[in-house]
């Protein structure tokens, strides 16, 4: 067997009861037991740890061994694959696999289900394959590995004729240490990491050169939800200000409740074609002929009161006169006669006989009570919510809203050039698709954008051209520069040039590990900034810096 020191492994327990209680737990033991006694003296065990039913802290735990220093071969995870409400691990575990091995978990199944579905003869039905597969995972030259074919494979893993038909060829990259190492999609290359970050305090330093930077992220792995924790817990609470109630209000958020000036509507309506007439003792008066007192359109201006006796002719939407109290349809009356000029009506007969008080009409506030609140705080104004047609309804000229940043989008990198030029590619030259992109994604959302060009890699242009931004803009989005290269300028720029903290530099997601986000105060300019992308947001005596990698 090509190895030169014993494999390492760590056994991951999910529990909550036993994460509450670790005496309750028998697997790790039992695990323990299978790698001494079946191993062959190829693995050493570095940690037995216990986590609850929860798919962060099985996560955590996962890429926390993986991405150590000296990672290990393989992790075993016991516990939580069942059907339980609590049971996630398969949930937990499948993101943050590359490749997954069917070959070696058929097996698993069925040398565990001969005897029973236990941890303890899923892990002997494998054991013996496991150092061949973590070998290759861990980068060794496969022709190097099987020279001397399929019966030196068998011998090396300590198998018997018996179990030939075993994939003892299998590259069964079934632990989780190669996740999260590349961002590639649609056919791209991955990239290929064989060492784990170290906790160095800071950022690459430029002015040190290549030996001197960083070989290793110093910033630990948090998940997304934990990333959105801190940069809320970091951003500083926003300006408030009035705007106007029209199309620019668009995109904003509501800083507080909205309530009701008048209501809606404000007069009985009736809510169909017909006549208004005066009920009484819950009925029509008199069923019969009427003389058409007066007309009531939808359009502002005084009506005369209805008196007993007669009716008014309404339209729907027009207010009822004073004194009228119910809407007879018109398809339930009949016309009588007309007037001299046979231009209007003159008596209708009503035909309804059951017309009750309120009938067919719309009362004030039924729809809106004055004072009501309509629309909540932290509530968003859209295109095409009907936001603004509700505000305009009750009469609200001007609303208080958190007040809208204006962006700046920013590209940088040498080899970055304008996605329009004329001309082909020179070598090495690559065409500025991310800030036309991002520019269209941000006025999207409503936001006032701020075309900022392409950044050179270069730490005092590139300084010049944030502090240059951050007089025109409030946030910044940037793409690129944000890796572990020397010309990656981004993160100690603003750290070491600006006075930046940064609070966190990469997170478990694809795209957009080397995510980051720091606080910096300068000297008079307050703002947040996210990059690559980047976003840079003045409201009160910091900047927020949030990386994200390229698109």
């Amino acid at each position: 067997m090509p190895e030169s020191k014993p494999l390492r492994a760590s056994i991951l327990i999910i529990s909550t009861t036993a994460s509450k209680d670790p005496s309750t737990d028998t697997s790790g033991g039992v695990l323990t037991e299978v790698f001494e006694k079946d191993g062959a003296g190829k693995w050493d065990i570095q940690e037995v740890e216990i986590v609850g039913d929860d798919v962060l802290d099985i996560q955590r735990s996962i890429t926390a061994w993986a991405d150590q220093e000296d990672a290990v071969n393989l992790i075993i995870t016991t516990g939580g694959t069942g059907f339980a409400i609590h049971d996630s691990t398969p949930e937990a575990v499948t993101p943050l696999l590359h490749k997954q091995a069917p070959g070696l978990v058929h097996g698993m199944l069925a040398a565990s289900l001969a005897v029973t579905p236990c941890a303890k003869e899923n892990l002997q039905s494998v054991l013996k394959l496991l150092p061949h597969a973590c070998l290759q995972a861990a980068g060794a030259d496969s022709r190097t590995l099987h020279k001397g074919g399929v019966k030196k494979l068998e011998q090396d893993a300590g198998l018997g004729s018996t179990v030939s038909s075993q994939p003892s060829h299998s590259h069964g990259h079934s632990h989780g240490h190669s996740h999260g190492h590349g961002h590639g999609h649609h056919g791209h290359a991955m990239p290929t990491r064989h060492t784990t970050p170290s906790e160095n305090p800071r950022s690459n330093d430029p002015s040190l050169g290549p030996t001197r930077r960083s070989r290793s992220s110093p910033y630990p792995m948090l998940s997304v939800d934990e990333a959105i924790k801190l940069i809320k817990e970091h951003t500083p609470a926003p300006h408030i200000t009035k705007a106007k109630v029209n199309g620019i209000l668009v995109g904003s958020v509501l800083a507080e409740d909205v309530t009701a000036a008048e209501a809606v509507p404000a007069y009985r309506a009736s809510i169909v074609d017909g006549y208004a007439v005066i009920v009484s003792s819950g009925k029509i008066s008199s069923k019969g002929v009427f003389p058409v007192a007066s007309i009531s359109t939808a359009t502002p201006g005084e009506i005369a009161p209805l008196e007993p006796g007669q009716i008014t002719r309404i339209t729907t939407g027009a207010p009822l006169p004073p004194g009228a109290t119910s809407v007879v349809m018109v398809e339930d009356t009949a016309l009588k006669t007309m007037t001299e000029d046979g231009k209007e009506e003159k008596e209708v007969e009503i035909l309804a006989e059951d017309v009750k008080d309120g009938e067919n009409v719309r009362e004030v506030g039924s729809d809106i009570k004055k004072g009501e609140i309509i629309l909540k705080k932290g509530e968003e104004i859209s295109a095409i919510g009907g936001e603004l047609g509700l505000l305009a309804s009750v009469g609200r000229a001007d609303v208080a809203v958190y007040k809208k940043p204006i962006i700046g989008v920013l590209s940088t990198g040498d080899e970055i050039v304008e996605h329009n030029r004329p001309g082909e590619l020179r070598l090495g030259e690559v065409r500025d698709c991310n800030r036309p992109t991002i520019i269209s994604a941000v006025r999207g959302w409503g936001f006032e954008v701020v075309d900022l060009g392409i950044a050179r890699d270069k730490p005092g242009a590139l300084e010049e051209t944030l502090r240059a931004a951050l007089r025109k803009v409030d946030m910044v989005i940037t793409s690129g520069g944000v890796s572990m290269g020397e010309l990656d300028l981004l993160k100690p720029t603003i750290e070491r040039s600006l006075g930046g903290t940064i609070h966190f530099g990469r997170v478990s997601m694809k795209p957009g590990k080397p995510t980051t986000f720091a606080t910096v105060i300068p000297s008079q300019q307050l703002s947040l900034y996210i990059s690559s992308c980047c976003l840079l947001y003045i409201t009160s005596p910091e900047y927020h810096l949030l990386d994200y990698p390229e698109f």
